[in-house]
């Protein structure tokens, strides 16, 4: 009897990887780096900028919190919706109308008045959401045998994205003399991606292939709860870092081109953590070391941001976007090593990303009130909190085994 790799597309044990890319591979492997490099900018671009947006405009705390909020609450009430989208227009033509919305959200911000704001954050986020949940299952669809190393570089491209924007649209707000400038230049990118991808949405194509009745159950089996447990507190943790750590450093004093360069420099490591840490948490049985270490190494390595000497800002900020990446990470190749089959893998997808968002959606709103309250004092409680939920959601679902086994 043969054991499948872990990483291996469930279904696919017997398939040869072609020793070369399938014709059009590189075309689409092209298009998915411009795409993806687009799903984390409209994030990444607001907190540097969020002191100057909350001085114009006077927003409250409960609105600047919101505004944080957004991109993950977007994600958990959209992803959802996803599946049936691309069976009605197919996947590709369901892309490229996720692209139109976000380079029109990412357009609208630049209005500058706190509804234009908000309204434009959401059509972006919508976007966003949309596009998590479709391009894995084009990935599996068309590039067979390659699906890891196509997700490896959409992952590093959307890494790339989310770095760049942090770093630039302080200065670039600096540079237009207006934050509503800055973060409507994020639309260009997504005016690149949609032209980028139009080709491949003229040609059609269809479902990546979404069901299995077998797979229902997964709203009652213990270890799907806690692979979305995982994936929602992880990901709690990396939006209150998107949306408050360079609020929290410019109290600390630096100012605002250098608090969103230390964000975009953490946000760099993790494209290398994002490579490795999966390779790596699968070399044992299970995932439970990898999980609960990354989870305790983050928590400190944020603490360091806060609290340590601004001398050493730069070496924990590495740190931090390292530990950030290898869960993040880990959490995106769990859904693929707990289930025992392509259709029970899009369902538990959908779940984490649908249940996990919604629940990673209470991080920033939380810091954001906490922040008013306490200062980095707040911030830095709820940041153990998670963590601490992290690392024991991370017991549950690294250990070896899938879904709906019963016995």
């Amino acid at each position: 009897m043969t054991t499948a790799h872990p990483l291996r597309e469930p279904g696919r044990e017997a398939e040869r990887v072609p020793p070369g890319p399938a014709a059009g591979g590189v075309a689409l492997a092209a298009s998915l780096a411009v795409l993806a490099f687009n799903l984390r900018a409209p994030v990444t671009s607001v907190g540097p900028v969020l002191p100057d947006i909350v001085r114009a405009t006077g927003l409250s705390v409960a609105a600047a919190s919101l505004l944080t909020t957004l991109p993950s609450l977007s994600f958990g009430l959209f992803g959802p919706l996803a599946p049936a989208l691309g069976r009605r227009l197919g996947d590709e033509r369901a892309l490229l109308a996720a692209l139109a919305l976000l380079a029109l959200g990412a357009g609208l911000r630049g209005l500058g008045p706190a509804p234009a704001l908000f309204a434009g954050q959401v059509l972006a986020c919508l976007g966003i959401a949309l596009a998590n949940v479709l391009l894995p299952g084009v990935v599996k669809r068309d590039l067979p045998g390659r699906g890891a190393l196509a997700t490896g570089l959409y992952v590093m491209s959307m890494t790339a994205g989310a770095a760049i924007a942090a770093g630039a649209t302080a200065p670039l707000a600096r540079a237009f003399g207006s934050w509503a400038a800055a973060l409507a230049f994020w639309a260009a990118p997504g005016v690149v991606a949609l032209l980028a991808w139009a080709p491949r949405a003229r040609s059609g194509g269809g479902g990546a292939g979404r069901g299995g009745s077998a797979a229902r159950g997964l709203w009652t089996d213990p270890l799907a709860w806690w692979v979305t447990l995982f994936m929602g507190l992880q990901a709690s943790l990396a939006y209150v870092v998107f949306g408050w750590l360079a609020p929290v450093l410019r109290d600390r004093g630096l100012p605002p081109v250098e608090a969103g360069l230390v964000l975009s420099v953490s946000v760099v490591a993790q494209a290398a953590a994002a490579l490795v840490a999966p390779a790596l948490a699968t070399r044992g049985g299970d995932q439970r070391a990898a999980n609960v270490g990354l989870s305790v190494l983050c928590v400190v390595a944020l603490l360091g941001c806060l609290y340590a000497p601004l001398g050493w800002l730069w070496v924990w900020a590495v740190a931090l976007g390292v530990t950030q990446g290898g869960l993040f990470a880990i959490a995106l190749t769990l859904l693929v090593l707990r289930a025992p089959d392509a259709a029970t893998a899009a369902r538990l997808s959908g779940m984490a990303q649908g249940v996990g968002y919604l629940l990673a959606s209470a991080g920033p709103f939380a810091a954001g009130l906490l922040h008013a309250r306490g200062g980095p004092d707040g911030v830095a409680l709820l940041c153990v909190a998670l963590g601490l939920g992290t690392a024991i959601s991370g017991l549950g679902a690294g250990r070896a085994g899938h879904v709906l086994e019963r016995g």
